[in-house]
């Protein structure tokens, strides 16, 4: 085991059905003050989010930046509490979770941070990064300590392991830095691994490998991963199921290969068209791209919150009310008043 807790109610036996992790309804605010004591409104960075993820499944979050993907990464972390709603992860609320059932949830859930250089501690060497997980959560045997963290390093392809161990992060590459940063997720045998960017900060050469080996360590282990990017291009290769979030909503959700073939959703048709396409011919193609910048989620529009921005916006009802989620066919949603009669 990866720790030596063990809170009630979470054996296999336990969680209901296929689901890992259920996100209900999710609010995530933060408080603007005025002067630093008079309140002056709120930032709805995620503002009613609801999906489920099962045990073994590969999620893409996508948007532009500032749509809510980090805010919701960093609430299914444990890092910011929700305004309203609940995330639900083998059957248990985290909102109900004391202190303890909380150290058992994160020691569960991994993550590979954007920045691998920025993530890594420069005053510790490798062996030491990896090893205070293990000590945080309770390892106390030096020896099963340094059996798991050689175990993590062959996995994640850097071998010898004593070739590496003794160094510091600046002394690696970026991929091996990333390396690294994906053995300290996987070093407490987590359930479900959220990926942050994980590979925008690496050269094209390197991004490849690293998906790889993300998906290989997926399949190995049935780990469900969340992956956080706004680069459309990757998501294909590595995802099974995509959400598209806008302004603190999600406003698509589908398998990858229908959506890339037939966006439903205004917004996933222009993130589509503004992603780069390999293919020469397609170089001199003029895409018409949503005019405007995304709104602020401090005084969001009313109704749709793409609407200012959409080409086919309905007067009166897209700028008027709020678009509930559609299936205009099996297992894809769309919250876009188009489909409101399919």
């Amino acid at each position: 085991m990866a720790v030596n807790i063990n809170p009630k109610n979470t054996t296999p036996e336990a969680v209901a059905g296929d689901t890992l992790l259920a996100v209900q309804d999710l609010h995530v605010w933060f408080e603007l003050k005025r002067f630093g004591f008079g309140h002056a409104g709120y930032v709805r960075a995620v503002d009613g989010v609801n999906f489920e993820l099962k045990y073994g499944e590969s999620t893409a979050v996508v948007g532009e930046s500032g749509c809510g993907k980090s805010s919701l990464m960093k609430t299914i972390l444990g890092i910011n509490i929700p305004t309203k709603g609940d995330i639900v992860f083998q059957g248990r609320q985290m909102s109900k979770m004391d202190r303890k059932e909380l150290t058992w949830y994160r020691s569960q859930v991994g993550y590979v941070q954007q920045d691998p250089y920025g993530a890594l501690a420069p005053f510790m060497t490798i062996e030491r990064i990896l090893e205070e997980p293990l000590i945080i959560n309770g390892v106390k045997s030096k020896a099963e300590r340094r059996d798991r963290i050689r175990k993590v390093m062959e996995e994640v392809k850097m071998s010898p392991p004593d070739d590496f161990l003794g160094k510091y992060p600046h002394m690696l590459s970026g991929g091996q830095q990333q390396r690294i940063v994906i053995a300290r997720a996987m070093i407490l045998e987590p359930k479900l691994l959220v990926a942050d960017e994980p590979v925008s900060m690496l050269d094209a050469s390197v991004r490849v490998e690293i998906l790889k080996l993300l998906r290989n360590l997926q399949e190995k282990h049935n780990l469900a991963v969340i992956y956080i990017t706004h680069d459309l291009s990757t998501v294909r290769y590595f995802s099974e199921r995509i959400f598209v979030m806008y302004a603190g909503k999600l406003v698509e959700r589908s398998r990858i290969e229908p959506l890339v073939q037939n966006p439903l959703h205004p917004y996933t048709q222009a993130l589509l068209a503004a992603t780069s396409d390999p293919d020469a011919r397609n170089a001199l193609t003029y895409r018409e791209l949503p005019p405007g910048e995304p709104p602020s989620l401090v005084n969001p529009p009313a109704g749709c919150r793409f609407h200012p921005r959409c080409s086919q916006m309905i007067a009166g009802v897209c700028d008027v009310n709020v678009p509930p989620e559609f299936e205009p066919f099996p297992e894809r949603m769309a919250a876009c008043w188009l489909y409101k009669d399919s």
